[in-house]
């Protein structure tokens, strides 16, 4: 198996790159906000670094979060954010092209297809704006569920985020584009989505139906400090020499090394020889250094919905009074009955809207069924954020969003499942 794996990264290491001649442009995104979320806007920031210390101008990379962390009250070091224990501050210089509510999928997809009326008086308004010789990378990073990604106060559907990269190949916006995607089940935005014939490579954290997970817990600033599958492709391009590491080498360490969930590869396999430089970093002839290999920490990865939960853990074991524990103790019980208050109440509208137990019963336990009622599947998730729960405040309803999924897939009218979650959600609050 070891040997398998040693073989392949040699032959990838070893494939010429292609002749590259046009600009390298970038977007990175952090899709959520507040303490418990550090983790995003960290490996948001720590990307940024890694393309702009390798020869991207920051003209040509755009930075989208919320940017609530360096200085949020709960930072015992303002101004600054790490990306994992003992670190270096990644904050530094960091562009502020669209922060707080200007953190939207509407304004993602603008920036991804070089809008700039759309994005006038927005933020920067900087957006893409590259041609038919350029490579653009795309690093988005935050909480997901079956064929979506979320953002602060909504989400993005696979379906628009699909269109939007077909429209940039339609309209000459790349010669071949890059996206690392960090979500819980990140492979079913691309799964039966992504085209395998517009010049497209993608990777993602999970697989279309798994969590992904999240490191490095700090306990200075309880929280955790970065995402697992971010922080190995990340911590891979600081120490290795762009100039001859390939998309297929990053792939197959990063899947190795994130050993707690399935990293996969979507889209253009015919791109994999190609160099991380010309993606991740300026020309052939711009100096690089490597960063020195980084100091082994302990393994401490748990899955992302499972984060809120695992903090509260650990600061009850390390409480030092009756008075602190007793208050944390009460949040844990408070987690716990928003779980279950949020799995009853799926149960209760999955048992209204469909047509008899079974039907029930296959809706609550079937995880692995691909969507194609993109519609109404839209339709049925805004509808259960802003009537039920919202996924910024309840971050574990995401979890549930599969059965959405299997309600829409098993041809029920969405009307009838907006309707019975008014029913529910109101009595319930």
């Amino acid at each position: 198996m070891i040997a398998v794996l040693v073989m392949s990264l040699l032959g990838a290491t070893l494939a010429l790159p292609p002749r590259d001649g046009g600009n390298h442009w970038a977007v990175v995104v952090a899709g959520s906000n507040g303490w418990g979320n550090y983790r995003h806007q960290a490996d948001a920031c720590h990307a940024y670094q890694i393309l702009h210390r390798n020869g991207i101008p920051d003209d040509r990379i755009i930075v989208m979060m919320y940017d609530d962390i360096a200085n949020n009250e709960e930072n015992p070091t303002p101004g600054v954010i790490i990306n994992r224990p003992n670190g270096t501050d990644v904050y530094k210089g960091v562009p502020k092209d669209y922060n707080s509510e200007d953190v939207t999928p509407e304004n993602f997809l603008n920036v991804l297809k070089g809008n700039k009326e759309a994005m006038a008086g927005i933020g920067s308004g900087k957006v893409l704006q590259s041609g038919p010789e350029d490579n653009v990378f795309l690093f988005f990073t935050d909480h997901g569920a079956p064929n979506l990604i979320a953002f602060p106060e909504s989400e993005l559907h696979a379906k628009d985020l699909t269109d939007a990269l077909q429209y940039m190949h339609d309209n000459n916006m790349y010669k071949n584009l890059v996206f690392y995607l960090e979500a819980c089940e990140s492979g079913s935005m691309f799964h039966h989505h992504l085209p395998k014939d517009i010049n497209i490579f993608a990777t993602s954290a999970a697989n279309p139906h798994e969590s992904s997970y999240a490191c490095y817990f700090d306990e200075k600033r309880e929280t955790y400090l970065g995402d697992l599958y971010s922080v190995k492709w990340m911590e891979d391009s600081d120490t290795e020499d762009l100039k001859k590491e390939t998309l297929q080498r990053q792939f197959k360490i990063v899947q190795h090394e994130t050993n707690t969930s399935h990293v996969r590869e979507y889209g253009d396999m015919s791109m994999k020889n190609m160099t991380l430089l010309q993606f991740q970093g300026g020309k052939m002839d711009v100096p690089l250094t490597p960063l020195p290999p980084y100091p082994q920490v302990p393994f401490d990865a748990v899955p992302a919905p499972e984060v809120k939960l695992a903090v509260l853990q650990r600061r009850l074991k390390v409480a030092r009074t009756d008075e602190e524990r007793s208050e944390i103790t009460d949040l844990i019980k408070q987690e716990f009955a928003d779980r279950q208050m949020i799995r009853d109440t799926v149960e209760t509208i999955v048992r209204k809207v469909t047509l008899d137990e079974d039907q029930a019963d296959l809706v609550l336990k079937d995880r692995t069924r691909d969507l194609t009622a993109h519609d109404c599947y839209k339709r049925a998730v805004s509808h259960f954020r802003r009537r039920c729960f919202m996924f910024n405040v309840y971050e574990h309803a995401l979890r549930h969003l599969y059965t959405l999924v299997n309600l829409c897939e098993e041809g029920l009218p969405v009307d009838r499942i907006t309707g019975v979650m008014d029913q529910v959600c109101i009595a319930r609050n």
